[in-house]
């Protein structure tokens, strides 16, 4: 049986990239594709932002055709920003909306928006119809279990959601309070795919970072499929070793080392490419060090890489590295 949101086939047992704040830009995203991500989300994108045209809340809008399907995840605490936001994310024509209703981030959740939406579910369902109506796309959501223990609310949220239209709703198995700390728990989230009156798919996100717990766990909370977030910066690979896995019951070949400094130089090629030489490899920077974890003496190149200004030095210095970890592998 495929998974499908609206009309999109998203096969047997999809696996989503996650949208992550200031990681998941199209640079990121292409090498996910490449790694096997089934389904993957923009950076969340500001209702507000995208109504004042801001340039940064705009150029999040950027879609391209090798990365689909592909949602625009949006947040805000105004309903009408939203449902005009919707209109605009619309025109950029990705293949749905997502709302997030899970940011725990406190200038996020403190202004209302994100997680927050978990302490006023009346407000919630306000929004998402708003969001439902303002397009044709499939509408989706992102939220947590809850604003914190004594309020694990997400059963009733995933009912009344699905009643106004959602088309597919993907839950995180922490609260708001616990932030990313302590251990995710979707023992709640395998109730709701119990409930005999929810019929949209329900994927899972929290704490996947191998091919062996996205097996139990798939198993174990009958889920449709999982969102992966933070195992896959700088370790687009986690996909296809997760699929590789479900197929043949084998454990992957991890990357080699040329995989490795070929995903690393792509990332940057793109990075360069979309937000230009100076941005370009000034965000580059927080993922390098994720690209050679576990290199033995890394270091000095890390501190090399992170301080270069010059594209042809750090592509240099990236063809240094395949080199003499190769030759030390040899």
């Amino acid at each position: 049986m495929s998974v499908k949101i609206g009309n999109i086939d998203l096969g047997d047992f999809p696996l989503l990239l996650a949208p992550m704040e200031d990681v998941s830009d199209p640079p990121f995203r292409y090498v996910c594709k490449q790694g096997g991500a089934d389904m993957m989300y923009t950076e969340f994108i500001s209702s507000e932002g995208l109504i004042r045209s801001a340039a940064k809340s705009r150029q999040k809008l950027d879609v391209f055709e090798y990365e689909r399907p592909i949602g625009i995840q949006i947040f805000g605490s105004d309903i009408e920003s939203m449902r005009e936001a919707t209109e605009i994310a619309t025109l950029a024509q990705p293949d749905l909306i997502d709302i997030n209703y899970g940011c725990p981030v406190k200038n996020v959740a403190c202004r209302g928006a994100g997680a927050s939406l978990l302490q006023d579910i009346d407000k919630m369902v306000k929004m998402t119809e708003a969001v439902v109506k303002a397009t044709h796309l499939p509408v989706t959501v992102k939220t947590r279990l809850g604003w914190d223990d004594n309020t694990k609310n997400v059963y009733e949220v995933a009912e009344r959601l699905q009643d106004i239209g959602i088309q597919a709703l993907t839950i995180h198995g922490r609260t708001r309070a616990q932030l990313y700390k302590g251990e995710a728990d979707w023992t709640l989230i395998r109730e709701i795919k119990r409930n005999p009156r929810i019929k949209i798919p329900i994927f899972g996100n929290g704490d996947v970072d191998s091919p062996v717990k996205a097996a139990n766990w798939r198993m174990e909370y009958e889920v449709d499929g999982i969102m992966i977030g933070r195992a896959a910066i700088g370790y687009p690979w986690i996909f296809r070793e997760i699929k590789h896995f479900f197929e043949t019951g084998q454990l992957m070949d991890g990357p080699t080392l040329e995989e490795r400094v070929l995903a690393c130089r792509t990332h940057l090629t793109k990075s360069i490419e979309w937000k230009g030489p100076k941005t370009g490899v000034f965000e580059m920077r927080r993922h390098y060090a994720n690209y050679f974890k576990g290199l033995p003496d890394f270091k000095p190149y890390r501190m090399q890489l992170v301080k270069e200004e010059n594209i042809e030095v750090i592509y240099s210095l990236l063809d240094e590295i395949s080199e003499k970890y190769l030759f030390a592998e040899l």
